[in-house]
């Protein structure tokens, strides 16, 4: 019994350690910068790991595209019984006979002996029974053929675009969420800080009051001004505690795992005009690339649609067939097997109103509908990069603009506390001035993620790195 109580306290010891470890993992804190975001989400990403796979689909579908020249071949073996064998018993006595009546009568001719050597067979349930062995070979060759391959190729090909294409658009999205949380925190610190101005004014109008110096009104102004602020305080941690698990579960890391970023919301700045991106870099959207692709694979499969349909396709077969009757008592197997080489026209598929024809006039109209759609993606490139060159340019003004209102509003936040401390300036136009610096912080901090978010976009839409346009 006491063995028992042992072991049990023992157990309930070391399931209490291992919950204690698996707390203490889920507490652990992981540290990130941009860049680690980046490549964690690279090895972790579910998103890319499905983009992988749909790649690695294409990738064998290419690979294996030959395979359309490997023969048809089939191998089989049956044993047959005959229900009625009467005519082949009556042919095969007959034969029988007639070999011996064929030596007898040699025999005679030469003046030799001879000893019929037929016997007559027998009906029995082994001579209703025969063995067929069969291996059939077939080939069918068309001109088709090599538009299919160069098109699973180029179905390959564009693959490996989109993956591309996925992998870059997950990774902009990580990068623009990172920032956005740091915009985030930079905020939650702005009303920290307010909240804790507001907290030593109400300490302050507490002493204060309890010394004489201000009515109770002015207590009670400021008791309610920092109360106040604790509601949307707690509420904007809660948002950010919210968008740091939801960027945990983006960028593959486990549920529950807390993240600290390790950055700051600086801006690297470019020197770059909308007409020389595009004349430098006309085509070389993800975008644009891609359909592309789209466009020469359809149009290789509209050349194996007419190959299919207007050129004849070769068919080879060959067929080895082995047969065995156990109605004669022999082992001898006899070949029935042949082989053949056919030419045959689908005359059908010519036909302008046939299926056949019917698809590949689909084929063509879904050809015009994309080369429409990559003329309008071409355009709207254009749209995308002066919109994002614009917002570089505007929001680096905003930024110099607000730096500037940031420290006027700092010097009247400063004098206006002096006052209020002094007694010779209300409460409210202290929150006024305070009120006004947030603004100008915050603007700046908005402006700066809006220049870093709208130089990723370029980036991406260029599929280019802009490094080499950095200001000096």
């Amino acid at each position: 019994m006491k063995k028992n109580f042992a072991a049990a306290i023992l157990a309930l010891a070391s399931f209490g350690a291992m919950f204690a470890q698996e707390q203490a993992d889920k507490e652990k804190i992981v540290t990130l910068t941009v860049e680690q975001a980046v490549e964690f989400a690279k090895e972790n990403s579910k998103t890319l790991k499905s983009a992988e796979i749909d790649l690695e689909m294409k990738k064998r579908a290419s690979q294996y595209s030959w395979n359309v020249f490997l023969p048809s071949l089939q191998g089989s073996f049956t044993a047959a019984r005959s229900t009625d064998i009467q005519s082949a018993l009556s042919q095969a006595n007959g034969m029988g006979q007639m070999g011996d009546a064929i030596g007898a009568l040699a025999a005679a001719v030469l003046k030799k002996p001879y000893t019929p050597s037929f016997k007559p067979i027998q009906e029995s349930e082994k001579a209703h029974w025969a063995l067929v062995g069969d291996v059939s070979a077939s080939l069918n060759l068309n001109a088709a053929y090599i538009s299919k391959i160069r098109a699973a190729k180029a179905d390959f090909e564009g693959g490996k675009i989109t993956w591309e294409q996925s992998q870059k658009e997950t990774l902009l999205n990580i990068r623009k969420l990172f920032y956005g949380l740091l915009l985030q925190q930079e905020s939650l610190e702005v009303k920290r800080a307010s909240m804790e101005n507001a907290r030593q004014r109400a300490s302050q109008a507490e002493a204060n009051y309890r010394n004489g110096l201000i009515p109770e009104l002015r207590l009670l102004n400021a008791q309610v001004t920092y109360e106040n602020q604790k509601p949307e305080f707690e509420s904007a941690q809660q948002a950010l505690s919210q968008q740091m698990d939801a960027f945990a579960f983006l960028v593959g890391l486990p549920v529950g795992t807390k993240i600290q970023l390790e950055g700051s919301i600086e801006p690297v700045f470019v020197n770059v005009t909308s007409e020389d991106l595009l004349e430098k870099y006309p085509d070389s959207s993800l975008e644009i690339r891609s359909l592309q692709s789209k466009i020469d694979s359809l149009k290789l499969s509209l050349s194996a649609l007419n190959l299919s349909a207007f050129t004849p396709s070769l068919a080879l077969s060959y067929n080895y067939q082995p047969m065995r009757s156990l109605m004669l008592d022999s082992n001898k197997w006899t070949d029935q097997g042949k082989f053949s080489a056919t030419l045959v026209w689908n005359i059908t598929n010519m036909l302008p109103f046939s299926a056949s024809r019917q698809q590949a006039s689909d084929v063509k109209d879904n050809l015009r509908k994309l080369e429409l759609t990559l003329e309008t993606l071409k355009e709207n490139q254009k749209l995308k990069v002066k919109k994002a060159v614009d917002t570089l340019n505007q929001a680096r003004e905003q930024i110099d603009s607000m730096g500037r209102n940031i420290t006027l509003a700092q010097r009247a936040y400063d004098s206006s506390a002096r006052s209020y401390r002094n007694g010779t300036t209300e409460l409210l136009d202290l929150r006024d001035s305070e009120s006004q610096l947030n603004q100008a912080k915050l603007g700046q901090l908005n402006q700066k993620f809006n220049y870093i978010s709208a130089l990723m976009d370029l980036e991406y839409a260029l599929n280019t790195d802009l490094s080499e346009y950095k200001e000096q």
